[in-house]
């Protein structure tokens, strides 16, 4: 096995492109693995992550007339653009898909979707074979099961697949909090997705803000 380690290894937005894949109402109707909303708040908090970060992002649905439309929470976030309906279960064997990530030119390949044991693992899997250098973000996926989720996810790892969540994506792209140009923009994101860490963002802002109580006369 080739391990993924060193500085070279790590995510770069001006490399990488990202495939949101299957974010539907008939996948999330069988999502057991995560809880439904958790899984919407993380997708969408990945999806303005890579548009802050300039990550060309790729949305795609299977046969959406029958499985329901993307989420409007995602493609609000990329208004207008274009969602690629499939009939290929794997993503991956869609030619106008891959042309529209190979059009890119980026080839640190992030996958996000519905479900992980199906439309995730396939075309992750055969990217892979293909040379790619792909991760996959759980915690913007989900299975029909914790255990499919699971294996799906150890299956991957296998293939050779780097595994990560959406916050640690967004960190990764960042790198440095000295990137002024995207730090406020992903602080912002952070605030309205990431739970505690957005709440604690806001608390210690508030704390920096409060006057320090003056101190009574000793006079009295």
């Amino acid at each position: 096995m080739t391990f993924r380690n060193g500085l070279a290894s790590l995510l770069r937005p001006e490399d990488s492109v990202l495939v949101l894949i299957d974010h539907q109402p008939y996948q999330l109707a069988n999502l057991n693995s995560h809880e439904p909303q958790m899984v919407v708040n993380n997708t969408v908090g990945l999806a303005k992550a890579a548009k802050v970060y300039g990550v060309p992002t790729i949305l795609t649905t299977v046969i959406a007339e029958r499985g329901g439309l993307l989420f409007p929470q995602i493609t609000d976030v990329f208004p207008g653009q274009e969602v690629i309906d499939r009939t290929f279960i794997n993503t991956w064997e869609d030619p106008k898909v891959v042309d529209a990530v190979k059009a890119t030119g980026r080839k640190q390949l992030i996958i996000a979707g519905l479900w992980t044991e199906v439309c995730v693992a396939m075309p992750a899997i055969q990217a892979l074979g293909e040379g790619w250098d792909v991760t996959v973000v759980t915690d913007a996926s989900g299975g029909t099961s914790v255990e499919a989720h699971a294996v799906a996810i150890q299956r991957m790892i296998t293939a050779g697949a780097n595994m990560m969540t959406w916050l640690a994506v967004a960190a990764e792209w960042q790198r440095d909090w000295a990137r002024v140009e995207t730090a406020t923009a992903v602080t912002e994101v952070i605030k309205h997705h990431a739970a505690g860490s957005g709440i604690a963002y806001l608390w210690e802002q508030q704390l920096l803000n409060t006057p320090v109580p003056s101190t009574p006369s000793a006079a009295g």
